[in-house]
């Protein structure tokens, strides 16, 4: 009990730090001398802020060859909206700047007074996106699951994301109880047809917007990684031209789905009509490019949140 309370003594200073000197704009030194600490603790709460995600920064100021890179984009593939974000050429991270650009962006439409379906995909970068998400109440909207929230081994889907989203903005939510891929078409269509995941699947029919994650296949993607495919099946599909997938469903280079089995199982609802429905999707970084262009190409998004080197490739090719 004593430790826990110690450690939350220990946030408590490194939110009191980080809001001194990301909102009060005050130095380490000031900070330092209200807190009554060294300089060093100072600067190392700041940074504990940050680590813990108590502090997220938001730019508020549109990099003019971002936005030169977003309208170019948008033009090439005939896309409802696109922002591109700054690339930092050192870093590892596939979410960092698309992440908070994407919350920023689901921000804007929870905020909306008229009652909206938000539907949402899974993965990685959502994850980040709603780790960055302002907590809010949204009692007027719906938040439906366009993929399953179970792993293979039947435990909880771990980038399944619309618990936590639902509980940061207080929305009825409406989860897929099924795996993301099944063994089989037939039980497919049979757990689809089951009362309790019906009206989920009408519901994610009807949504306005949808955010969704664009994955890679290669021997490293999430869907073999999470135990969703099989080494030997990853092997046929990119064998067959298997460049990317979203929820699952999986297409080539030109951005086709796939005449294999595996789509046959996918177990994930088909992304809402684009002609009626905003389907945005949020990837950046040189492993996914292949996977972002053939995405465009297919038609399967008409909004995108990516980097400037993603945007680049995006022009170029």
């Amino acid at each position: 009990m004593a430790r826990r309370q110690e450690g939350q003594t220990r946030l408590d200073e490194a939110a009191r730090a980080g809001w001194l000197y990301y909102v009060a704009g005050r130095t380490q030194d000031e900070i330092a001398q209200s807190l009554g600490v060294s300089r060093q603790t100072a600067q190392r709460l700041v940074s504990l802020a940050v680590a813990e995600k108590l502090i997220k920064v938001r730019l508020d100021h549109p990099i003019a060859e971002c936005l030169e890179y977003a309208e170019r984009v948008k033009e090439r593939y005939g896309l409802k909206s696109v922002e591109v974000v700054p690339s930092d050429p050192g870093s590892s991270s596939s979410t960092i700047g698309v992440a908070e650009t994407g919350a920023a962006e689901l921000e804007r439409w929870l905020k909306r007074p008229e009652p909206l379906v938000v539907a949402m995909g899974t993965g990685r970068t959502l994850r980040a996106v709603i780790d960055q998400l302002s907590p809010m109440e949204c009692p007027q909207h719906k938040i439906v699951s366009l993929t399953g929230n179970i792993s293979p081994d039947g435990s909880a889907a771990y980038f399944n994301v619309i618990f936590s989203m639902a509980d940061a903005v207080k929305a009825p939510h409406f989860p897929m109880p099924l795996p993301v891929i099944v063994s089989s078409r037939e039980e497919r269509d049979l757990l689809h047809r089951q009362p309790l995941v019906a009206p989920t699947i009408e519901l994610g029919h009807r949504s306005d917007v949808a955010f969704v994650g664009v994955g890679e296949m290669t021997m490293e993607a999430p869907l073999l990684l999470d135990g969703f495919l099989d080494r030997e099946e990853m092997r046929q599909l990119l064998n067959i031209g298997a460049v990317g997938e979203i929820c699952g469903w999986v297409f080539d280079a030109e951005g086709h789905l796939l005449d294999h089995p595996v789509n046959d199982r996918v177990a994930s609802l088909s992304l809402p009509p684009r002609d009626r429905a905003t389907v945005i999707g949020l990837a950046q970084g040189a492993r996914k490019h292949t996977a972002i262009r053939a995405a465009l190409r297919g038609g399967h998004v008409n909004g995108l949140i990516t980097d400037e080197i993603t945007a680049r490739f995006l022009l170029q090719s």
